[in-house]
């Protein structure tokens, strides 16, 4: 806008002239949010110019659903997320949106998936006629709060590179870069914790899906390193099976499994649960029977003490041996050689990566 005016353009017709576009993430309220507050900040920067009328101080906007948070297993999950995507930037107040097809992360989408690319977006309009409402975001204390919160941090950084040169200056000093990047790896951080969710990858797989032959094209997506993990798993020689050996109290026993088996499946091992052994060596037994490269013991607490070291014992290294929880034994059970625990607070994907490394997997 400044060099425009500098080069002797009329303020209104610079304003009109320029076009902004944006990428919409998955936070629903926060996506309508950050719209709302760029035609908010926008507004107030064409008016320093003292356009000949308000309509130059409306800003133009193109949307581009996201890559970043795509998957290549479970990808018609992805039409559910570019679907909320685009909702948002429609309820935020932009004029045009492209819609990324769902099978962009993995090839160069089809006829079909671009067709269904178009109609989620004409779904929108003609159906649900969100090009009726002016503001559909008004009034709402969520989305009013969380507009006038990103406006100000908005301007702060605005005015903070305006201050340190403008923001070509910040592109070749690193820092605009510098805050992507840390924004980008504490996401990763969070969804390899299970912090963060992606349905399908590594919250909720679909147990039986393979790949099909599918290769990412993009090694910087959120659930990019959940997939090189089973994709790895899919090349392997042998595919891993992970036996549930439950045991003992019924409530604990079938949520350890159920979390278990949720959680080993997400690097595609083959899980096999139970309905319970009333002894370990039963339990043991039926697992190697079942040919499994990992036993998984669940119980509650209280009852670890007793059954995990007894279990791990009578498998005698015939496979590797996990706790399913953190129980207040744990050092106990650690100072009679058991080393794998899965719970809440582990890192999820380096504990798979762990696994994979002591099964031979590459």
């Amino acid at each position: 806008m400044q060099q425009l005016v500098e080069a002797g353009i009329e303020p209104t017709l610079a304003a009109k002239k320029i076009k902004f576009n944006m990428g919409i993430s998955e936070n629903y309220f926060m996506e309508i949010a950050k719209f709302r507050a760029g035609r908010l900040l926008w507004s107030q920067i064409v008016k320093q110019y003292e356009p000949k009328c308000d309509c130059a101080c409306q800003m133009i906007v193109n949307a581009v659903t996201t890559e970043y948070n795509m998957t290549i297993f479970d990808a018609h999950v992805n039409l559910l997320r570019s679907q909320t995507e685009t909702m948002s930037a429609a309820l935020g107040g932009v004029h045009s949106i492209v819609v990324t097809p769902f099978d962009e992360a993995y090839e160069t989408p089809t006829d079909f998936s671009e067709r269904i690319a178009r109609n989620q977006q004409l779904l929108l309009k003609e159906e649900c006629h969100f090009n009726t409402v002016v503001d559909p975001g008004a009034g709402s204390y969520y989305i009013e709060e969380l507009t006038t919160s990103i406006a100000q941090e908005a301007w702060k950084k605005f005015l903070a590179i305006e201050e340190a040169g403008g923001f070509l200056a910040a592109i070749k000093a690193g820092t605009v870069q510098s805050d992507i990047s840390a924004t980008n790896d504490k996401r990763h951080l969070l969804a390899a914790q299970r912090r963060e969710f992606i349905l399908g990858t590594n919250q909720f797989p679909n147990f039986i899906e393979t790949s099909e032959g599918k290769q990412p094209k993009n090694a910087t997506r959120l659930a990019s390193e959940f997939e090189a993990l089973r994709l790895a798993t899919e090349k392997a020689p042998k595919q891993p099976v992970a036996f549930m050996l439950t045991i003992g109290n019924l409530v604990w026993r079938q949520a350890r499994a159920q979390f278990s088996t949720n959680f080993l499946a997400c690097a595609g091992y083959k899980v096999i649960d139970n309905l319970g052994f009333p002894t370990v060596e039963e339990g043991v037994d039926a697992a190697l029977k079942a040919g499994a490269d990992i036993v998984v013991i669940c119980s509650s607490d209280d009852e670890y003490a007793e059954y995990a070291p007894a279990a791990f014992k009578y498998l005698d290294g015939r496979a590797m041996f996990v706790v399913a929880g953190a129980p207040a034994c744990t050092d106990d059970l650690k100072a009679v050689g058991i080393e794998n625990f899965i719970h809440v607070k582990v890192n999820q994907l380096e504990t798979l990566r762990e696994y994979n490394a002591k099964l031979g997997i590459k």
